[in-house]
Order: C-alpha cells, then sequence, then structure tokens
C-alpha cells in the first residue's frame, strides 16, 4: 500500500464526514502494520467539545477491531470537500497516535495523488507525552 493508495481511500472517507458547523470535511485512512485499512472522518456536534476528528474516528474504529499495530495514515481535508491545501492532524489526534505508534509513524497530508508530504509522528509531535513518563 503506498501513499497514494491511502490518499484515495482518505478522499472516499471523507465523502462520509458530517460537517455541518465548520462545512470541513475531513477523512483519514489508517494502515495497519498487518496490512488491514481503517477508514475515519470527523464527524462534527452541536454541542462542539462531542466533535470527533476523522484521525480519531480511524484509530479508535481500528483498535475496537483488535489492532494495536499501525504504520502510516493519510489525511485530507477542506471545506466542503474541496481539497484546497494540507489537512495536518490537530495536536489531540496527534497525541492519541501517540499512544500507539511509534515515532517513525508516518503521516501523509495531500492536495492530489501528485501533491503528498510525508512526516513522521515525531516531526509533528516532538517531545510527546506517553506512558514512559508516567514512571512505574
Amino acid at each position: 500500500m503506498d501513499k497514494k493508495d491511502l490518499f484515495k481511500l482518505a478522499i472516499k472517507a471523507m465523502k462520509n464526514s458530517y460537517a455541518p458547523y465548520s462545512e470541513y470535511n475531513v477523512g483519514a485512512a489508517l494502515l495497519c502494520k498487518n496490512g488491514n485499512i481503517f477508514k475515519g472522518c470527523n464527524i462534527e456536534n452541536a454541542s462542539y467539545s462531542v466533535t470527533n476528528c476523522a484521525e480519531r474516528t480511524a484509530l479508535f474504529s481500528a483498535i475496537a477491531n483488535g489492532e494495536r499495530e499501525f504504520s502510516a495514515i493519510c489525511v485530507v481535508g477542506g471545506k466542503n470537500g474541496e481539497i484546497t491545501d494540507y489537512a495536518f492532524p490537530c495536536g489531540v489526534c496527534r497525541q492519541a497516535l501517540s499512544e500507539f505508534c511509534d515515532s517513525d509513524f508516518k503521516i501523509f497530508v495531500g492536495k492530489n495523488e501528485d501533491d503528498i508530504k510525508e512526516f513522521t509522528l515525531e516531526n509533528l509531535l516532538p517531545c510527546s507525552f506517553d506512558k514512559s513518563k508516567l514512571g512505574e
């Protein structure tokens, strides 16, 4: 599975987005180390704090299905479903990913199939807080 394939799946996931308040639709495709893929979209709520991002929707779905090892995610998004710029994971999603993903976990953000940037979790969340900080 390459980044273009993940990008296409993230686009499909974005079509299921429920974003009546921001009108900013987001889709994500999460690749497990065993090759399984879980898609997610953002799901807004009138009580804004209940809103869930596409990345966490994909991650939580994977975890609920027994997955615990991940290698990459692709995130796309845009106003009214039109991608005009890169859609980076928010800080909460980066922290959620850090619970299950290694620092070299790949994060792809794309504008189109030919314009996909690659980062690692370490790039986007340096000095993260993880279970090692909790002590014995």
